[in-house]
């Protein structure tokens, strides 16, 4: 997508309209705060605006925005604010949810690393090698990651009304 000086706000606007679903829901999984999740939105299609290089494709323009948000959202965990605070959401006790709600909780709980992969393969639609691409790493790692990842969620998963989430 090629942007020149009077089109920039158009590039965004389309951005916006196409990806702010996907940002936030990358947001969603990392911070699990509504607050934090809009600041790093917001920060994120901040530096589409500020991005001067044109993608080459859609493709291209949706990869980026999801590195940036992953990188925003590790740069926002690394932050002294977010080491010196407490999220009243850690407050809340747990309670056992035999819904959908309660199979996202789950692939929340995932650690980093599987929970990225699975929300990149099934809610994304990428395929591991793009996945890899993304995450900066090798596709067998993609591959282990995934199979993982499904594997703790069949474990966790066991009971819950209807057994065909994976």
């Amino acid at each position: 997508m090629e942007k020149t000086s009077s089109g920039t706000n158009d590039v965004v606007t389309e951005a916006l309209d196409k990806y702010s679903d996907m940002v936030r829901r990358i947001c969603f999984m990392y911070l699990k705060n509504e607050a934090d999740v809009e600041d790093i939105f917001q920060n994120v299609f901040l530096k589409l605006l500020q991005n001067k290089k044109p993608f080459e494709n859609d493709a291209h323009e949706k990869a980026w925005l999801c590195r940036v948000t992953i990188n925003e959202c590790k740069d926002f965990h690394k932050s002294f604010f977010r080491k010196n605070t407490c999220s009243i959401d850690d407050l809340e006790i747990p309670i056992e949810d035999k819904s959908e709600e309660g199979v996202l909780r789950e692939v929340l709980s995932l650690p980093q690393k599987y929970r990225n992969v699975i929300y990149l393969f099934y809610f994304e639609d990428y395929s591991v090698p793009e996945i890899a691409v993304i995450l900066g790493r090798n596709q067998n790692t993609i591959h282990t990651h995934l199979r993982r990842a499904k594997a703790i969620l069949k474990n966790k998963l066991r009971g819950f009304d209807d057994g065909n989430y994976f």
